[in-house]
């Protein structure tokens, strides 16, 4: 009897697997930053990381349509949560939802020991059906002038996979150009540098406005971002367009879904699924 029990569990275990496999719709590739403080003009850093409803939200919607998320860094290391963004005002006021979406994140697999960029590079990209890109000030750090970075992207651009971005989040494309380094040093020393190269240059998109920005740098005591996002899209040629401050705003332009701050999450999750789906749909009719 005993040995008919294991052999049952067994069984059960084994269609329990093909059944969660048969229900994978794919892989979709989370870019999160490997930074936590903000370098400031006046050479001071300010605590960051991923805004917790931005990178959580969209993932849990990610989890139950039947994605398999696989978080990446550029150091292959755990993603920080920016402290400023455990606050229920960002769940509608609901602190039990702030909790669970909290949980969700704390239970992803790869959550303390993510992929590195240069690994993702050297493994098989097409593997993923998408790539996502949370918010919150670290990717103004690593995210924006990173050549690894800027690989990754124009694989996803060149293969038309869907490629999201949230409220900071979208600041990464510019790493898709010839020289992103040299283009944020320039942009910090109050230039107006020529984005070489860049892919989505003439793409419809918004970012974090600069009314936002302004309002979040007044809670600096005096101290100043080395440039504001939204005008660096701007300069490198994005076709930016922006909602009335903290109202939701996404925009989809081809394989481009970019939100503009974080109470765009829900409606940029919806985007990136109906893209999702949309690709999915595509390679049946193509087989």
């Amino acid at each position: 009897m005993i040995q008919m029990s294991r052999l049952a569990l067994a069984v059960a275990a084994s269609l329990l697997a093909a059944g969660t496999q048969a229900a994978l719709k794919g892989e979709v590739l989370v870019l999160l930053s490997s930074e936590r403080q903000l370098p400031l003009q006046d050479g001071q850093g300010y605590p960051t990381g991923y805004y917790l409803n931005e990178f959580g939200v969209p993932a849990d919607q990610l989890l139950k349509a039947g994605y398999k998320l696989v978080l990446v860094t550029p150091k292959g290391n755990a993603p920080s949560v920016d402290p400023r963004s455990i606050d229920p005002s960002y769940f509608g006021g609901d602190a039990a939802e702030m909790k669970r979406i909290e949980e969700v994140v704390q239970n992803l697999p790869d959550i303390d020991d993510t992929l590195s960029v240069s690994e993702v590079l050297a493994g098989d990209p097409s593997r993923y059906a998408g790539l996502f890109v949370p918010g919150g000030h670290a990717p103004l750090i690593d995210l924006a002038n990173n050549p690894d970075v800027g690989a990754l992207l124009r694989h996803f651009h060149q293969a038309g996979k869907p490629t999201a971005a949230i409220c900071h989040g979208p600041i990464a494309l510019l790493s898709a150009q010839q020289d992103p380094a040299g283009y944020q040093a320039a942009l910090a020393r109050g230039d107006k540098p020529a984005a070489k190269g860049w892919v989505y240059k003439g793409y419809r998109m918004t970012i974090f406005s600069d009314p936002e920005e302004q309002v979040f740098e007044g809670s600096l005591k005096g101290q100043r971002l080395l440039f504001y996002p939204a005008t660096a899209m701007a300069i490198a040629g994005g076709d930016m367009g922006y909602a009335k401050a903290w109202q939701p705003n996404v925009v989809v332009d081809r394989e481009l879904i970019t939100g503009q701050n974080p109470f765009s999450d829900k409606a940029l999750a919806k985007a990136l699924l109906e893209k999702l789906a949309e690709q999915a749909q595509r390679s049946k009719q193509g087989n």
